[in-house]
């Protein structure tokens, strides 16, 4: 079923006057319609949260604002620490996420932030509720429901997203706590195939996802990662990114989502790593845009690009990239270690390097925010932003040689 074809029902009601993209549809009706004076009727389910998830939704994808996603899980986040010398404890986690949270003016340039469920719960070290340090800033807390990728039987060596079972009362409880969206990410492999069965299975496991996060009063967003491992062009990830996307809003008809109330988080695409042939920001942005073009509705708010693996300076060239003309969606950042590695770098897990970490951050949220509205330059950026975490690379390699999927993020 399309997106398009959805029947009408009284489940939920969207006022297309307010969408620019269906008010250009209501003014070329013929006035007999009498559209431009009803409320048009989808079969949408969101358990009466549908103002608020679009309100939500919007508030993410302001200008010049994006996601900072700090939602790695504890083995990620020991990762993160042990590039620096710390060791992987629940102390160590709290200190270095209070320290991103509470940057004096991050909200300036960081709409959203994604939390992992640990964070979520958790206080600063003076008691403050984390969840209290993101409102005071402007930044809605949001979370990361699902439980990391295993095995898929009868794939190619491919893997599938779990998290289902249990998430309805899970999200409820998250609400609960003060979050007001979700992520969930599951990843499609390029060298492997993909496999339909791969493609089917997490474009299906990311709509019944979405569809619950609604119910519960969170704004989904939507992950299927092209991953970028292999050797492959940049044209092989266009073409696979495409069959990813249109499977997913398929699906996401099917389960009678919301699509105002939801955000994207794509890759972007790009060659693979181990190809021999670059592309440049240009090129990413033209084939990236082309293909979300040919497969996202315009009635969704924002895409919020995850960065991937790429060094910081290439993450925010490929985004500015893609805001030199207008786009039909709200086109940010969702970024990870793209925010975060220069941070680590200069905090070195000692007290009296809170201050210059911060201010590191500051930097890449405040480059990221020209990038969103088109106007960063490259120009005077440091070496090391120009530099991955080495972790990433490590991670690569064990995935290429291992037969098991590990439950890790790498976003």
């Amino acid at each position: 079923m399309s997106i398009m074809a959805m029947p009408l029902s009284v489940a939920s009601k969207v006022t297309l006057g307010k969408s620019e993209f269906a008010g250009k549809g209501i003014k070329s009706a013929a006035p007999s319609t009498r559209l431009a004076k009803q409320n048009v009727r989808f079969a949408i389910k969101a358990a009466g949260y549908e103002d608020e998830l679009v309100k939500t939704a919007k508030s993410i994808a302001s200008p010049g604002r994006g996601i900072l996603a700090i939602d790695e899980s504890n083995a990620t986040c020991g990762l993160r620490l042990s590039s620096i010398g710390l060791e992987n404890n629940e102390t160590n986690r709290q200190a270095y996420r209070e320290l991103l949270l509470e940057t004096p003016g991050l909200g300036e340039y960081i709409s959203g932030t994604i939390l992992f469920e640990e964070t979520l719960y958790q206080s600063t070290t003076k008691g403050k509720k984390m969840v209290d340090v993101c409102n005071e800033q402007g930044i809605i807390p949001g979370i990361k429901v699902d439980k990391g990728l295993v095995s898929l039987p009868g794939s190619n060596n491919e893997s599938w997203c779990q998290g289902l079972d249990g998430l309805h009362s899970r999200t409820a409880a998250y609400y609960k706590q003060g979050a007001r969206f979700a992520k969930w990410r599951t990843v499609v492999s390029v060298p492997n195939g993909p496999s339909e069965l791969a493609i089917k299975e997490a474009a299906w496991g990311l709509a019944r996802y979405a569809a619950i996060c609604q119910d519960n009063g969170l704004v989904p967003i939507v992950e299927p990662e092209v991953l970028l491992d292999g050797e492959h062009g940049i044209e092989r990830t266009a073409e696979v990114a495409e069959k990813v996307w249109s499977t997913v809003f398929s699906y996401l008809a099917e389960n009678k989502l919301l699509l105002e109330g939801i955000l994207l988080k794509p890759s972007m695409v790009t060659p693979g790593n181990g190809s021999k042939v670059k592309a440049t920001p240009e090129e990413i942005a033209n084939y990236t845009l082309t293909m979300l073009k040919r497969t996202v509705p315009p009635a969704v708010p924002g895409i919020m690009f995850l960065s991937g693996g790429q060094s910081e300076v290439e993450a925010t060239l490929n985004l500015n990239a893609m805001n030199q003309s207008p786009n039909p969606w709200h086109v940010s950042f969702s970024y990870a270690r793209a925010l975060q590695n220069s941070v680590l770098k200069a905090w070195k897990g000692q007290p009296e390097n809170v201050e210059a970490a911060q201010k590191a951050l500051l930097v890449r949220a405040k480059a990221n925010s020209l990038a969103q509205l088109g106007k960063y330059s490259a120009k005077g950026e440091a070496e090391e932003a120009k530099k991955g975490l080495r972790t990433c690379t490590a991670r690569a390699a064990a995935r290429k040689h291992s037969k098991i999927i590990p439950v890790v993020s790498s976003e």
